[in-house]
């Protein structure tokens, strides 16, 4: 028997054995999506990425999952100290649209390039700007609960109530305190964050609500607490993001719902961890990033950078270079060939011991890249064929690569390079090597690898 699912959980900062909080019911997983003020990046899709795997994972081990995913559409300042414009209206002027248009514009694209990656839809997807009145009751509970106080600019949480806030994050809060060099405003002190803000005097804005306290906006931190609570209860399984979520944004969803509810929302808290472009964290506050259409525009399918990232566990830090995607274009490539190879073999069922070590890697934390490393023990070990293509196509069912459905691009092949491989092929049969050789390395050089096969040859452009 594979041993049972563990997972890291970053609250409690060990490795736990999962268990559902509901039996009966699905597994509840939130994951933090998109703020579409602008296209994600590919750092980005690295972590929707790992929560993908995860959904996949608690299937595998026969769980139902019912995922929410939020969209924020208002709220997310320039700043996570509560300075500066919302990241919405700063898009809006940057590209001339209505803050209503580029929120529309981003997350279709979004959307999109979710299934390039073949990453799977949430059963919820919902937008920040849709539950305003689900964060304005959640306010005023915190309000009712003596969590809260009112600035010139808007009403913000009070952390001085809660003796561990900041215990996800570790953070040294009274350090924090007497070591502040900055302005803080009228903010009591520097985790104090914003529920509300008020809209500046003399400025309309484009997405702005009255509410109990002035007309304004919701905070970027209570969206989330808000839209989980409606759709997965007042404590659910997992919560999930990327590690620059741990010290601010989860940290505060953490303090809003204990301040509410007395839960820290979920028992799990999972992070994915940063891709690195030349050893720095991929920003779209850097100016150039990298979207997956700029993979396709270099002629990459993006299911290689699928692939790339299966490579590196969730929670280390990865290194994209083209070198890399170099690298994993030509292993999903061998592993599509091979499967497809083993097409024409009658069905069968998957091989138990292999599914069972799959398992076992997979179950240790979503060690996918030990995973990984069985397919493609499976796909070069002496199985028969037909449980051979069984077995990776169960895998698949995690892995997310499309092996089943995949076919080579079929390309006319010219009569030259025809004539180039049909004198190769000759000259290995006559054992004459060098020729071979020379014949192989001009048909590389046009742009053709020939692949041997038992009953002839294949050719394949590059």
């Amino acid at each position: 028997m594979p041993a049972p699912l563990t997972l890291y959980d970053n609250y409690t900062r060990t490795l736990r054995r999962f268990e559902p909080l509901d039996p009966a019911g699905p597994v509840g997983v939130y994951t933090c999506g998109p703020t579409v003020y602008d296209y994600q990046h590919i750092g980005n899709f690295r972590t929707f990425l790992f929560e993908d795997i995860l959904k996949r994972v608690l299937r595998w081990n026969g769980y139902a999952v019912r995922h929410v995913m939020n969209v924020t559409d208002v709220g997310h300042l320039t700043s996570d100290a509560d300075t500066g414009e919302d990241k919405m209206e700063k898009g809006a002027r940057r590209t001339g649209k209505t803050a209503w248009e580029i929120a529309q514009l981003y997350t279709d694209d979004f959307r999109e390039n979710l299934a390039r990656l073949n990453i799977e839809d949430a059963t919820v997807l919902c937008r920040a700007t849709d539950h305003i009145r689900e964060q304005i009751e959640f306010i005023a509970d915190l309000e009712r609960n003596g969590y809260t106080y009112t600035t010139s600019d808007g009403v913000y949480f009070d952390t001085a109530r809660q003796p561990d806030y900041g215990h996800l994050a570790r953070l040294d809060v009274h350090g924090l305190d007497a070591g502040r060099r900055v302005d803080v405003g009228e903010k009591r002190r520097p985790t104090d964050f914003a529920l509300w803000k008020f809209s500046p005097p003399g400025q309309q804005r484009q997405m702005e609500w009255d509410s109990p306290w002035g007309r304004g906006f919701p905070g970027w931190h209570i969206e989330c607490s808000a839209m989980a609570q409606k759709y997965l209860g007042d404590y659910f399984d997992i919560h999930c993001g990327g590690e620059d979520h741990i010290p601010v944004h989860h940290t505060n969803e953490i303090a809003q719902t204990e301040a509410r509810v007395g839960t820290r929302l979920a028992n799990f808290w999972m992070h994915g961890y940063f891709l690195l472009l030349d050893n720095a964290k991929m920003a779209k506050s850097a100016g150039e990033f990298l979207r997956v259409q700029s993979l396709q525009e270099r002629g990459y399918d993006p299911l290689v950078y699928r692939y790339l990232c299966l490579t590196a566990h969730y929670r280390t830090q990865m290194s994209f270079s083209w070198d890399a995607m170099d690298a994993a274009a030509t292993a999903l490539d061998r592993m599509r060939n091979g499967v497809y190879a083993l097409r024409a073999e009658p069905p069968a069922a998957p091989d138990a011991g292999s599914v069972a070590r799959f398992t076992g890697e997979l179950n240790d934390d979503l060690n996918v890249p030990r995973a990984l490393a069985v397919a493609w023990d499976v796909l070069r070990g002496d199985l028969p064929a037909p449980a051979k293509r069984a077995t990776l196509v169960k895998f698949d069912e995690v892995l997310g690569l499309g092996l089943a459905g995949w076919v080579p691009r079929e390309v006319p092949v010219p009569p030259e390079i025809r004539a180039l491989a049909d004198a190769r092929a000759a000259a290995r049969r006559a054992r004459q090597w060098s020729d071979a050789d020379r014949l192989r390395a001009e048909l590389a050089a046009a742009g053709w690898d020939m692949e041997d096969q038992p009953e002839g040859y294949r050719l394949k452009a590059r």
